[in-house]
């Protein structure tokens, strides 16, 4: 999307990337929701607020683990040029350190379900880590397993074995990632569970400044983690998520053939989707969304 009198960087799925001078950007998060990578027609209303919301709650709460690239959501602190969008990128945007991002997905699960149920399935395996038989769909692991994954300019992400990012990274950055990871998580877990909300996967991104590992892109949003209700959470069958989960079922339900372009959404979907971003919202940071955007 291009803002005037904003250079811009590139594009992804959701966030737009623009150039804010002095080694920094601006992560712009739009309101674009995609199933199987490909964008819908169709927005979700405030989708990119809570996605910038959550993930600066996050930035927050775990710079005692690891240094951010984080630098502000204010508008007062926008550059100049930013300004005259302020309505438009009020409560959606990050003012971040420029960061050279290290090309894997940290991915963490401390539940089996998703690409990870199926690999068991067919494995006994996650990413060539061996897990206990005789688990179910959604059973929580002994303890949280690294899962890294590469980056896909397109399409999706490949799974892969730790080994494999050691070959890639060097052993000790690997190790650190991988170790960084893990705390994230359980520091994560920890707080969601407190609030009524099972933590299940996520994964991370991880950047480079100066030789120093720094936290970017998102952390713990709906859209780059799976969050289930406490309450709803059974093995053997996967619980509701807190994300676009409506509009994945609404997809699949329509024949959609999963290439491009995805179908339009019906009202329906699009109000229950927003419904569910704004209730993570709300239990993770204890806050309507609109008391958080009136700070921006």
């Amino acid at each position: 999307m291009a803002l005037e009198g904003l250079s811009h960087v590139r594009s992804g799925k959701v966030r737009d990337l623009y150039d804010a001078g002095a080694d920094r950007l601006l992560l712009v998060a739009s309101d674009r929701v995609s199933t199987y990578d490909v964008v819908h027609p169709t927005p979700i209303p405030d989708k990119g607020r809570v996605l910038t919301g959550v993930a600066a709650f996050w930035f927050d709460r775990t710079g005692d683990i690891v240094p951010n690239h984080l630098l502000s959501t204010r508008l007062a602190d926008l550059p100049a040029e930013a300004q005259p969008h302020a309505d438009f990128l009020r409560g959606r945007t990050m003012l971040t350190r420029r960061v050279d991002i290290v090309p894997f997905e940290c991915v963490v699960r401390g539940y089996l379900v998703g690409s990870g149920w199926k690999e068991y399935q067919r494995d006994g395996s996650v990413c060539g880590i061996t897990l206990p038989e005789g688990l179910q769909e959604a059973s929580r692991l002994d303890e949280p397993i690294f899962t890294p994954a590469t980056k896909a300019e397109e399409g999706h992400d490949e799974n892969v074995s730790f080994e494999r990012m050691v070959d890639d990274l060097g052993d000790a950055l690997a190790k650190q990632l991988r170790d960084l990871s893990l705390q994230l998580y359980e520091a994560g877990n920890d707080l969601a569970r407190d609030r009524g909300i099972i933590l299940a996967d996520t994964k991370f991104e991880f950047g480079l400044l100066d030789g120093d590992i720094v936290l970017a892109d998102e952390v713990m949003t709906p859209d780059s983690s799976r969050y289930w209700p406490a309450d709803a959470w059974q093995p053997g069958s996967n619980p509701p998520s807190f994300d676009k989960q409506f509009v994945r079922d609404y997809a699949a339900s329509t024949g959609w053939d999963k290439t491009p372009p995805a179908p339009e959404l019906p009202d329906d979907i699009v109000t229950r989707t927003r419904e569910k971003y704004l209730e993570v919202f709300e239990r993770l940071t204890g806050e309507p969304l609109d008391d958080w955007l009136a700070r921006r």
